[in-house]
């Protein structure tokens, strides 16, 4: 299990990670700064005297439960259709992928992130009270799964077209209807 940070305003001394391994790297987050209050609580918590006290929310085993529960956590046949299709439609040497993608990305994303649309689709299913995961669930991870393992090419960097403008029309190039994966 692994977490890292980035902050993109000091590079010295840091280096990009490579593709293969940001491929490894479920999501892709980005944290906004704080708002007022919370940069106030911030402050009043690490400038004080007082110590957090830490105590565990979850149990090893616990923790072992609800990754199998949500592994088990069934998806239908047109939302693994519908998660392939988009991250295939993310490769522009694929002969039906939208021309943006031909114009904008060196390389798209491979099948870790097919895998990965489908276990945060269930995770998020699970989360909401829902007991199937949905192509709904599938749009909403889409941008955290997909960012980074879009290989943006100089005409999108020249442009300044990042990876999230083309996950969102990515999103809306590709059709949703359930009717058209379960031909």
């Amino acid at each position: 299990f692994v977490l890292a940070t980035q902050n993109p305003l000091e590079q010295e001394g840091t280096y990009p990670l490579p593709e293969a391994q940001l491929d490894r790297f479920f999501f892709k987050i980005y944290v906004n700064y704080p708002s007022y209050d919370e940069e106030i609580a911030i402050m009043k918590s690490i400038t004080g005297a007082t110590r957090a006290t830490l105590a565990p929310v979850l149990a090893r085993e616990e923790i072992m439960a609800l990754q199998q529960l949500v592994r088990r956590v069934p998806v239908a046949d047109h939302v693994f259709h519908y998660a392939a299709n988009l991250v295939r439609m993310t490769r522009p040497h694929e002969a039906k992928a939208p021309d943006f993608i031909k114009n904008w990305l060196a390389y798209g994303a491979g099948p870790r992130a097919s895998l990965n649309l489908i276990l945060a689709a269930k995770a998020r299913a699970t989360l909401r009270g829902r007991f199937h995961a949905a192509i709904e669930d599938i749009q909403a991870v889409a941008p955290p799964v997909l960012r980074h393992r879009l290989g943006t090419n100089f005409a999108a960097q020249s442009t300044g077209v990042r990876t999230d403008e083309i996950v969102r029309r990515l999103l809306e190039a590709v059709p949703a209807d359930e009717k058209l994966y379960n031909a």
